[in-house]
């Protein structure tokens, strides 16, 4: 999950920033596996978008292998700047799916200040309202891209926590033991420390929290210099650092669960695009995520190569 959005509308009809119009096919030799059998998108002329992060990128690629397995000829758009572009291209009919948060539409885009504390309601509730936007939201994936915070081995080994209520325990017993970093939105916004301080009845002195970048966050946390640090649930630097992520056991984090969201009017002229990326979707959860992710971000792979290597490896494509 990820935030942030380009500001004009009039810079979605750009070739750059938020909006962009260009896009190359997609080219992969990949034939049915598990999905796609019979060619029932054969004949569909597809585009595919996403924004621009590296989860995003793997899954664009993702659908777009998907749907060329099933016949269809994709054209791929992914890498939209911001959030509020590649939406936009599958509302304006530029773009016909990508793969997009449920936390990010309901809070983002349609404007709610609480969330759903129900995933499944919440995707419910998020799919009702975007159909009168030209949007069909597909059942959504277990991946659940939210705020954590999470720990090394050395720190869990010492304090043994795994939930944020221990973490709250931990604070009112030894306040000096609760150390955190995190981002500076992440200490201001209402979704964020403050709100998560209310919901769990702990109180952090400000001289224990330290403000950075996303990307130094992790290894200060692995290096030990904070006893906890501001996470991302399928961050791939989770698994190569070997941190441990503490539960959100009160659910006050938003879910932002993963799900297909494709132009209505396409998926009523292709609907078959429905069942060929159900499969998929079912199969993508945080550890996935973790997974995929660490092959771009540490290991330093191209995001549609360690796409097509997963959709080879569970058997969706040949």
């Amino acid at each position: 999950m990820r935030r942030g959005a380009c500001l004009t509308l009039a810079g979605l009809l750009l070739a750059s920033g938020c909006g962009l119009t260009s896009g190359s096919p997609m080219a992969d030799d990949v034939g049915p596996g598990t999905i796609g059998t019979g060619g029932p998108l054969k004949g569909a002329h597809i585009t595919v978008t996403s924004k621009e992060f590296t989860e995003q990128l793997i899954l664009g690629a993702i659908m777009g292998i998907a749907f060329q397995a099933a016949g269809a000829d994709v054209l791929d758009r992914t890498g939209i700047q911001g959030s509020i572009g590649a939406r936009e291209a599958v509302k304006g009919g530029t773009a016909d799916a990508q793969y997009e948060y449920t936390g990010t539409a309901w809070i983002t885009y349609l404007g709610h200040s609480e969330p759903i504390p129900d995933p499944q309601r919440q995707w419910q509730a998020v799919r009702d309202a975007d159909l009168r936007n030209g949007l069909t939201w597909l059942p959504s994936a277990r991946l659940n891209n939210t705020y954590a915070l999470a720990m090394n081995q050395a720190h869990f080994r010492k304090y043994g926590t795994t939930t944020l209520s221990q973490v709250a325990a931990l604070a009112a017993k030894d306040p000096g033991a609760v150390t955190l970093c995190v981002e500076s939105e992440f200490a201001n916004r209402a979704d964020g420390l403050p709100g998560l301080e209310k919901a769990y009845g702990m109180r952090i002195p400000a001289g224990n929290v330290t403000q950075m970048d996303t990307g130094i966050i992790y290894t200060q946390v692995a290096k030990g210099k904070c006893t906890y640090g501001e996470v991302f649930t399928t961050d791939g630097r989770i698994k190569s650092m070997n941190l441990a992520v503490m539960a959100d056991d009160r659910k006050f984090f938003p879910d932002y669960n993963a799900a297909p969201v494709v132009n209505s009017k396409v998926l009523k002229q292709w609907p078959a695009i429905a069942h060929v990326i159900e499969p998929v979707t079912r199969k993508l959860d945080n550890s996935v995520a973790r997974t995929l992710n660490a092959r771009v971000d540490v290991d330093g792979q191209d995001p549609h190569q360690v796409a097509l290597d997963w959709m080879r490896q569970q058997g969706f494509v040949k």
